[in-house]
């Protein structure tokens, strides 16, 4: 019986031991704070980690080459679910990026099974940048994309972005 009492005592320590104390002083920390779309909304999001150096540098974050393991050997059945999603990113910086999926609702109580905060890039370049629009959502790019207005290249850059689980204060 003490061995239990002792080892459900070490777990609730352990289990807290990540939490700040109320005596503790907490730091706030810098960090760039992005926009993007997703389904006609803009979320706000960081950017942790790259696996592409140069990406890295410019985006003020860590290189994390072997981020490039989560990449699925292509071509990938659909069936074949990875921990991965889509970010389409605007090389020539026409707009926001446009993420794939995003939690619902923010935070804890999310329920969107398909958010994930890994990305792997693709490119979005327009034909004609004169026609370029904001696209703001993932089926906005398919259908631009389908209607022979841009192209879509998938590459091997993994990005760690995680969305805010709130809508920061201005």
């Amino acid at each position: 019986m003490g061995k239990r009492i002792s080892v459900w005592l070490l777990m609730a320590w352990l289990l807290t031991a990540c939490a700040s104390s109320s005596k503790e002083q907490n730091e706030t920390l810098g960090l760039t704070l992005f926009k993007a779309w997703h389904d006609d909304h803009q979320v706000s999001y960081i950017t942790t980690d790259v696996s592409d150096a140069d990406m890295a540098k410019a985006m003020g974050a860590n290189y994390a080459p072997r981020l490039r393991d989560a990449i699925p050997r292509y071509p990938k059945p659909p069936q074949v679910k990875t921990v991965l999603e889509r970010v389409y990113g605007f090389p020539n910086k026409e707009q926001q990026n446009v993420f794939a999926s995003a939690p619902s609702p923010l935070g804890y109580q999310s329920t969107d099974r398909h958010y994930s905060p890994l990305w792997l890039m693709y490119w979005v370049v327009w034909q004609d940048p004169a026609q370029a629009y904001e696209l703001t959502s993932e089926e906005a790019v398919l259908a631009a994309e389908e209607a022979g207005l841009l192209t879509i290249q998938r590459s091997n850059i993994v990005v760690n972005c995680p969305v805010l689980p709130f809508e920061p204060s201005h």
